[in-house]
């Protein structure tokens, strides 16, 4: 059973994703509700892009502390399985630090880095100035820097 649903995952949180964006229904607290329980569903079963998706909502949308440290969760997991989105996020919580996520440079430096090589534009403008400038506890670094600053004008960003 456990295999079954580690399947169909990805389907799951494909339909919350498709159903989050329907404008029928739009304000239904039914429908926020259903959508809220098929991202965590297809999230505990490992589809990144509802980890993400779901940590995301949790984290910015969610009401208290607790909803918000529980985003955060599930933006790890997904940053930790690859999502850059997540990744970029999590850069910017170790960097500035929250609540039970102390700040930690190298952990942010690490996090904006994987988010930078996916391709994400913002990681990549972070890692330009973090290696010009010798931010986050890293030496600025000419080699670094030009090769970040390539990666930006590469993208045409």
């Amino acid at each position: 059973m456990r295999l079954f649903m580690k399947l169909i995952a990805p389907l799951l949180g494909w339909i919350a994703f498709r159903l989050f964006h329907l404008p029928i229904l739009k304000g239904s607290k039914a429908k926020h509700s259903f959508v809220m329980k098929l991202f965590r569903y297809a999230a505990d079963y490992g589809s990144v892009r509802a980890l993400s998706v779901y940590g995301h909502l949790l984290h910015f949308r969610g009401e208290g502390v607790t909803n918000r440290i529980q985003g955060l969760i599930y933006l790890e997991r997904a940053a930790d399985k690859g999502d850059s989105k997540a990744a970029y996020q999590m850069g910017k919580t170790y960097e500035e630090g929250y609540e039970t996520y102390k700040a930690d440079a190298v952990k942010a430096v690490n996090y904006y880095r994987q988010a930078a090589e996916a391709g994400h534009i913002l990681a990549i403008r972070r890692m330009v100035d973090i290696t010009t400038n010798g931010e986050l506890e890293q030496e600025a670094s000419g080699i670094d820097s030009a090769h970040w600053l390539n990666q930006l004008e590469a993208g045409h960003y």
